[in-house]
């Protein structure tokens, strides 16, 4: 449709993966604002279409932005990729979606490949629901406090992460998220050096140190709630939030005792959720 901005998920690394609905918007649309104009190229050329691609990224959406409104102004329409997987999910467009909506026009998404559901699919997980973190910061402070804030939550947590930081992620995991959890490493998905592991969490840097060419390849980690934390009976996510703070300072008594003046919540079911929590060091 004219004056439509179409947010297309392509393939994460089998170009078999792509729709039959994505195709038709690739071919259709007036033009294809790509991550990397290079790697959406291959698929392109994969299937005939030639449709002109723009470079749309990290270092130039602000200023593409203005000039792809133009053109839905002017009646056309414009598709946005990613190099994999689904755009402005940890990946460049979401103020482009942000500005065309706010210009009034239509943003419309074409559902497909997602390294998120994929991972998540094969895992096994046995949290009845799962947080995405993304990229954790690059500070490590910043990345402390986001694990300890959201380790103590009762989910899992699925996050994307680079070969050259990877080991040091799971070193980190394994300091702030405590319990008996599981990590599952899902390793360059849907290629053809695939490699989906389940492991201890406590194991998963020696594994790792085990062999280089696991540290090879893009990553998504998701670390599962231990089994007795999926059985802990789990309060709101801010009762949760604020329960996890207070015990890095306060005995779980004490920390229970405000949390259920705070929220209500009967204070010997947030002092046995405050047992079943890891404490920050």
């Amino acid at each position: 449709m004219p004056r439509t901005l179409y947010v297309v998920a392509t393939p994460l690394g089998n170009l078999r993966d792509v729709t039959l609905r994505g195709l038709d918007v690739l071919a259709t649309a007036d033009i294809v604002a790509a991550e990397d104009t290079r790697v959406t190229a291959i698929l392109l050329h994969k299937y005939g279409i030639a449709t002109k691609a723009t470079s749309l990224h990290a270092h130039n959406e602000a200023q593409r932005a203005d000039s792809l409104i133009d053109m839905l102004a002017a009646g056309k329409s414009v598709a946005l990729v990613s190099d994999a997987g689904t755009p402005a999910v940890s990946d460049p467009g979401a103020r482009l979606v942000r500005d065309v909506r706010a210009a009034g026009y239509a943003v419309v998404p074409i559902p497909g490949p997602s390294a998120i559901v994929a991972a998540v699919s094969a895992a096994g997980i046995i949290a009845e629901s799962f947080a995405f973190l993304g990229f954790l910061p690059r500070q490590a402070k910043a990345r402390r406090e986001r694990l300890l804030s959201l380790g103590a939550l009762p989910v899992a947590l699925v996050l994307f992460e680079a070969p050259h930081r990877v080991r040091a992620t799971v070193q980190e995991l394994a300091q702030y998220c405590a319990g008996e959890r599981r990590l599952i490493v899902a390793r360059e998905l849907t290629k053809t050096f695939e490699t989906i592991t389940s492991l201890p969490l406590a194991a998963a840097a020696a594994w790792f140190a085990g062999e280089p060419n696991r540290e090879r390849g893009e990553f998504v980690l998701i670390l599962d709630v231990s089994a007795e934390r999926a059985d802990a009976p789990a309060l709101s996510p801010d009762a949760e939030t604020w329960l996890a703070a207070l015990l890095e300072e306060l005995p779980p008594a004490r920390a229970a005792r405000v949390v259920a003046a705070v929220t209500g919540v009967a204070r010997d079911r947030v002092y046995a959720r405050a047992l079943a929590l890891p404490r920050g060091s």
